[in-house]
């Protein structure tokens, strides 16, 4: 009886110190181009922080997103995909850093990849709400 309620108080101790486990970084994309540069990074904690500020709360349906984002963008990174930059008719141009690596692509490259539509979006609904930037 005395080993049990030891094993309980060591474990009671343990979990009451708090761990202070973080959620790792799914992605952090910047933006450069025309306008004001804008820098999201996305924690798969459920937080936002922008151009370099503190950890905003993300909405669900946007950490839902970034969480399906990010396992796409990582299969991107590992297969090193490349999009020539600065390309006639473009306007900015994204730097995407992830668990794989960093790669860059410019805006029009989205019509040719969903995935990177699906992160432009992602970046305008983003800055708008929980960021609070126009973009």
């Amino acid at each position: 009886m005395r080993i049990a309620a030891a094993v309980l108080a060591t474990v009671a101790v343990l979990v009451g110190c708090g761990l202070d486990v973080q959620s790792p970084d799914l992605f952090k994309v910047t933006r450069t181009g025309q306008g004001q540069k804008l820098s999201l990074l996305v924690s798969d904690a459920g937080t936002i922080a922008c151009n370099g500020g503190k950890p905003k709360s993300l909405p669900d349906p946007l950490l839902l997103q970034a969480r399906d984002l990010s396992t796409n963008l990582n299969s991107d990174a590992k297969a090193k995909l490349e999009w020539h930059q600065s390309p006639e008719g473009s306007v900015f141009s994204y730097t995407v850093k992830v668990q794989n690596g960093t790669f860059m692509f410019p805006d029009t490259a989205a019509g040719s990849r969903k995935e990177l539509a699906r992160l432009e979006l992602f970046v305008v609904q983003a800055a708008a709400d929980p960021c609070g930037i126009s973009a």
